[in-house]
């Protein structure tokens, strides 16, 4: 793709206002959004698209320490509005460029601050902005949604909470499917959060370029029983170990400030995201777009790939002739798995070392022996730590480890987005880049944008994996699995941690620790590998349950994780989704549906000119009773053809598409 790049600058001269109210308008560059922001005595905005409000007059304002709010009575000093339309590269996402178009509005007030508005063909976004000498202490910040009627939304409510915070959690929900006047009085939700305009339209919430600064909650509107506001947590005053198994970093006491941050700064993008149809969502590039631009020079060490994960399987492996569990011996048979398999890197979960001093390794685990047989069979490996471990440690546990040649760190219970951690969060990563480590954050609030500002983070969870599946026998995950695509990876990346080989019905799924299934089909899990963004994706079974079914693994192994090129195929939020990704001359297509069996059609029109063969996983005959049960064929297509697929219950497929030159 060529890059291209168009900017016009035009000076609006704000004509006197009746009442003492002025009304600016935003447009997408497509005519279809406008954004409305209206100031008088307070500061509010709106939205429609076409003839559909989305956002209803919905106050805004930033509150100081000295009791001063951005947004009571402000003056317009000027207000500029301007257009882009460029291309910018991103090396480690779901495609090799996005399109960035939009037109902006940005406008100065008396006092030292602002507020840009910027209008997209797919959402708007806001964000205030200040021009003071020094530090500033932020108070509060209010950030109302307010919505014209009582609409469904997709609520991921804080559930998993440490020691009864509100403000720490896992950050892993599933979604209550609501109207929002029934939005539970006092609960905080994360976002993405999902809204149904009606009409096949969606309208999802999410925030952008979070630096130094808390995270956003939202709750229950303060303005009317149809809207939402955020919230935040404060900063903390004082802090403990606690949390499960003493691994968190509790918040005990907190300031009545929500930040202090330099006086001359960007504020985070409060953003609503508008698809006219639910396939949209599937393709949505909002997060990237609002981000600040890589601060590595030089990425090409950054390596994407595949990881063999040792505790969800319970490091059980079988068939050996050694005791299996955290030592040498186990490590080095999950290397020879990977190694034969082309699997990227082996991570070494919880128990390699004292969980708060990451320079005590265990006495069971060599790990120069395993780094050096690693390395002989292009194999990487990567270790685990909780935040909190290796905060205490930061540059000698960085220092050491990548001299040793370890590739990078999977950080976990993190647990918390306030001002502190998120800057933690920045340091972190930046300071892996300098040792050229990788990251996969865990215990993790939602990616928002610092992905693309250190791609060196190839992954966050944040969501309700597939770990929940080894103890939680009520929740319906693959409603869920086909929820999330349209919602939590609105934010980015995901470690959903794929790959369960034992696989069950409805009727027949239960939890296990040692022996842990997945609900729903072998097909359905394979499809994940395609349809769910991890440019670090966990193999979450055991080497020896992937050994048994080395035709599933063999085509696991081929799916990158990275990808040049993604199309929306078809979808319905919690019900059933199919998207299309192409790495360099393959297409790589994957399929999932819910508790409910259907037949879809994939129109392969997205194929260039000329014959292919395509190998395909689907839900065998009998995978309504026995969830294993898949049949693979190869078959020749051409862009012309459509294939016509039957989903089991919980069923999915994955194909692989490739050129025959």
């Amino acid at each position: 793709m060529n890059k291209f790049f168009f900017r016009v600058i035009v000076f609006t001269v704000l004509l006197p206002a009746l009442g003492n109210a002025q009304t600016l308008h935003l447009k997408s560059p497509n005519g279809k959004i406008d954004m409305a922001l209206e100031n008088g005595a307070k500061i509010s905005w709106s939205v429609k698209h076409e003839n559909t409000a989305v956002i209803a007059p919905s106050v805004i304002s930033i509150t100081l320490g000295n009791g001063l709010v951005l947004g009571n009575n402000a003056k317009i000093i000027d207000a500029k509005k301007s257009s882009v339309n460029t291309v910018f590269n991103t090396p480690v996402y779901k495609k090799k460029a996005v399109v960035d178009e939009y037109s902006q509005l940005t406008i100065n007030f008396k006092g030292d601050f602002g507020l840009i508005l910027r209008a997209y063909n797919d959402g708007i976004a806001y964000r205030f902005f200040t021009k003071k000498k020094g530090e500033i202490t932020i108070e509060a910040e209010e950030a109302n949604f307010n919505f014209s009627k009582d609409h469904k939304a997709y609520i991921p409510y804080v559930r998993d909470l440490r020691e009864n915070n509100q403000y720490i959690s896992a950050f892993e929900s599933t979604y209550d499917e609501i109207p929002l006047s029934k939005f539970v009085q006092d609960s905080l939700a994360i976002s993405p959060l999902l809204v149904d305009l009606e009409n096949g339209k969606k309208a999802a919430i999410v925030e952008a370029e979070l630096v130094d600064y808390p995270g956003m909650f939202l709750t229950k509107g303060k303005q009317g029983q149809h809207g939402l506001s955020g919230t935040f947590a404060h900063y903390p005053k004082a802090e403990r170990l606690g949390g499960f198994n003493k691994m968190n970093y509790m918040v005990s006491d907190r300031e009545t400030y929500i930040a202090k941050t330099n006086g001359s700064r960007n504020f985070p993008w409060r953003a609503i995201i508008i698809s006219e149809n639910d396939k949209d969502l599937l393709n949505n590039d909002m997060v990237q777009k609002l981000s600040a631009p890589s601060q590595i020079a030089d990425a090409s060490w950054i390596k994407p790939g595949k990881v063999a994960w040792d505790w969800w399987n319970d490091w059980n492996i079988s068939g050996v002739d050694f005791k299996a569990g955290i030592n040498t011996d186990t490590y080095k048979y999950y290397i020879d798995f990977a190694a034969k398999n082309h699997i990227e890197y082996v991570v070494l979960d919880e128990g390699w070392s004292e969980e708060t001093d990451l320079l005590k390794i265990s006495p069971n685990i060599n790990i120069k022996e395993l780094i050096s047989y690693g390395k002989q069979r292009n194999v990487g490996i990567m270790l685990w730590a909780s935040w909190y471990a290796i905060n205490q440690m930061l540059d000698d546990a960085f220092s050491q480890y990548s001299k040793m040649g370890i590739k990078g760190f999977k950080i976990d219970f993190i647990d918390r987005d306030d001002q502190k951690m998120v800057s933690s969060i920045y340091n972190m990563a930046k300071k892996a880049a300098g040792y050229k480590l990788l990251v996969d954050y865990h215990g993790m609030y939602k990616p928002t944008g610092v992905q693309r500002t250190y791609p060196n983070i190839l992954n966050f969870e944040g969501v309700k994996g597939l770990e929940n599946t080894k103890w939680t026998p009520k929740d319906d995950m693959p409603h869920y699995e086909t929820s999330i695509p349209f919602i939590r990876m609105l934010a980015g990346p995901m470690d959903y941690t794929p790959g369960a080989m034992r696989n069950a019905t409805k009727a027949d799924f239960r939890p296990s620790n040692s022996m842990p299934m997945s609900q729903g089909t072998r097909s359905h899990q394979l499809a994940m590998y395609v349809v769910y963004e991890a440019p670090l994706q966990m193999m979450a079974d055991s080497p020896t349950a992937y050994m048994k079914e080395q035709e599933s693994t063999s085509f696991i192994s081929k799916i990158p994780t990275t990808f040049d090129e993604t199309v929306a195929l078809d979808g319905k939020v919690g019900e059933y989704v199919a998207v299309a990704r192409k790495k360099e001359d393959t297409w790589y297509v994957g399929g999932l549906t819910n508790w409910s069996a259907r037949t879809t059609t994939v129109d392969l029109s997205f194929l260039g000119k000329g014959k292919y063969s395509a190998e395909i996983f689907k839900d065998g005959m009998n995978a309504d009773k026995d969830a294993t049960d898949y049949k693979r064929e190869i078959i020749k297509v051409t862009n012309t053809d459509k294939l016509t697929i039957n989903m089991a219950n919980g069923g999915g497929f994955a194909i692989i598409i490739n050129s025959e030159k």
